[in-house]
């Protein structure tokens, strides 16, 4: 049994060292609900709850939900507890619900808080406010040195590879900076959807690796099935890098672009300034139509259960634990 003691409580005993990452629209109480049943932390983006003017928050009820089935599932599984989850607040300055949704995850006392889109003082003193442990995402050593300096409890280390926003950096290389030297919680996403994967990146370092595109293609997400199909149906040679669709750059799914009629190979840059999560109707939406991957999916062979995607990964893991040790006895 791997030693966590030195993390925080919020992130101990996870069946394997995996956060399922917050996938914006896909991640919605069903699949996070399942995620965290089989042992991992599941996650999705505060800004998928959405509800019309004038009703009550969505978020609100959909934490209310997610809290009330894993606490049933605990008490009916006292050996087998659920895994606890997260949520996602994206803080750049575009999401004018920020304060609102900070408020109401202060009220539910939500346990871990993933950070996205710039690295704020007040955002990680709210979820402190709480007992909760934030983990902020980053693409580079700069600002894992921003973040940690204000506030942050962790690190998501967002590598080449990865689904939707990404870095260019090698995860070997991105990973070996900020252990020069940062010790604290420390997740690696980038191509991460296989045991094997997980276990180098534990070998690299990092505490924990971080999935999302594997999830994609499970009965639980909120994607159209034939954006399931195409992460079945995909490898690494179909993922197109890009920064068009939201103006920060990512990885998207090269037949997500071709039927929107553009060509995957000659895509326009655009910059952080035009930043708007699908509010220009002059351009295909990321992610609705412009569907986000990593170049791990090549480890998804069909849809099924968000479980077994658990399941999976979990005995890839041993197995390929026990062969390593193997080696070095």
């Amino acid at each position: 049994m791997r030693d966590d003691s030195h993390l925080p409580k919020a992130l101990q005993g996870l069946r394997i060292p995996l956060i399922a990452s917050p996938l914006f629209i896909i991640s919605v109480p069903k699949l996070v609900i399942a995620q965290c049943k089989a042992g991992i932390v599941g996650s999705f983006p505060a800004l998928n709850a959405r509800e019309r003017e004038g009703e009550h928050p969505l978020l609100d009820t959909w934490l209310t939900e997610i809290k009330e089935e894993l606490d049933k599932h605990n008490q009916a599984n006292p050996d087998r507890p659920a895994a606890p989850f997260a949520i996602n607040q994206i803080v750049h300055r575009s999401n004018s619900r920020l304060d609102r949704d900070l408020e109401i995850c202060v009220k539910h006392e939500v346990p871990i808080w993933i950070t996205s889109l710039g690295a704020r003082v007040e955002v990680n003193e709210a979820a402190h406010s709480c007992g909760g442990v934030v983990l902020h995402d980053i693409i580079n050593n700069r600002f894992a040195k921003k973040a940690i300096e204000k506030g942050a409890d962790g690190l998501v280390a967002v590598a080449a590879g990865a689904g939707g926003h990404a870095g260019q950096q090698s995860p070997l290389a991105l990973i070996h900076e900020i252990r020069d030297w940062f010790d604290g919680p420390l997740a690696l996403s980038g191509a991460i959807a296989s045991g094997e994967s997980l276990l180098a990146a534990r070998a690299m370092g990092a505490d924990f690796g971080y999935t999302g595109s594997a999830f994609i293609a499970t009965d639980e997400a909120n994607a159209d099935q034939g954006y399931k199909d195409m992460i079945v149906e995909s490898g690494a040679e179909d993922i197109v890098y890009s920064s068009l669709f939201t103006g920060v750059w990512g990885n998207y799914l090269r037949g997500s672009v071709e039927n929107a009629g553009m060509d995957p190979d000659n895509l326009p840059q655009a910059d952080a300034s035009s930043m708007d999560f699908g509010q220009d109707r002059e351009k295909p939406k990321a992610w609705k139509t412009i569907w986000g991957s990593g170049q791990g999916i090549g480890a998804v062979k069909s849809v099924g259960s968000a479980g077994s995607i658990v399941d999976r990964m979990e005995s890839e893991y041993i197995t390929a634990g026990k062969k390593l040790a193997a080696e070095f006895s």
